[in-house]
């Protein structure tokens, strides 16, 4: 079946258009169009993202059912949270651990785009990594960062508009690295009452950790309510055991300043 093609200036086509699995690409809706801010937000305001390979035109999706973790469902498992205790008293002390949020999202993107294990890369391409510098810039997109001695070891970027995040994707250099991000980013967005994460797409390493299908129509009604909250503006890494978070939030201040 055919799709659109989106012009600068085009609008998107109504996501009840996107092709279903009978068609044989189940979401894809349109292609062309740009990697503009003004297009990046239209876009995930409605559900909708791009998702491509190098040499192809920019196509966008909007995948039913839609990919979602809860904030308060995320899975940790009893060694990942043994570690993250551990990673917590070394912070509070000042040791070789640190979270940062923000403060290396290029090189997070790029980390991400590298070759994983398998020696390919990822779809993450240069005109994707300029896309998303841009949101940065604009205070849209967001990256939670494991540094180990001064190195970034883990990290996960994405967009967050009100308070709806839109996960992209996760890297490591360690065990469990990137998972040590994503706690503490979904800990963050939790306290600051964003209350999903869009994952985009099903796998089981995501239902892993807690996320499920969502039918796209529930995931629409949810995004317009949160999208048009106001922005978070403060980011900084909150410590994950209650206990401890405002202890934590002031050693990171001083660490990041």
């Amino acid at each position: 079946m055919m799709i659109p093609w989106l012009e600068p200036d085009t609008p998107f086509p109504e996501i009840s258009c996107a092709l279903t699995e009978e068609d044989g690409a189940a979401g894809l809706l349109a292609a062309g169009a740009d990697l503009s801010p003004q297009r990046l937000l239209d876009a995930y305001r409605q559900g909708i993202f791009p998702w491509f390979s190098e040499g192809q035109p920019i196509l966008w999706w909007s995948t039913d059912p839609r990919m979602v973790l809860q904030t308060r469902n995320i899975k940790l498992s009893r060694s990942l949270q043994k570690t993250l205790r551990k990673i917590e008293r070394d912070r509070h002390n000042g040791g070789c651990w640190e979270i940062r949020f923000d403060y290396a999202f290029e090189e997070v993107m790029r980390a991400c785009a590298a070759p994983r294990k398998n020696g390919a890369g990822t779809w993450i391409s240069e005109e994707i990594i300029d896309g998303y510098r841009a949101l940065h810039r604009q205070g849209y997109a967001h990256s939670s960062e494991l540094w180990l001695n001064g190195q970034l070891v883990g990290g996960a970027y994405g967009v967050c508009i009100g308070h709806m995040f839109y996960g992209e994707s996760m890297f490591a250099r360690i065990t469990d690295g990137s998972k040590i991000a994503l706690a503490y980013l979904v800990h963050f967005l939790r306290k600051n009452g964003v209350p999903m994460i869009d994952c985009q797409q099903e796998t089981s390493h995501l239902a892993s950790l807690g996320a499920t299908a969502m039918p796209r129509a529930a995931f629409i009604e949810q995004l317009k309510i949160l999208t048009a909250q106001p922005q978070i503006t403060q980011w900084l890494p909150i410590g994950l055991f209650d206990a401890e978070s405002s202890q934590a939030r002031n050693v990171e201040t001083r660490k990041i300043a």
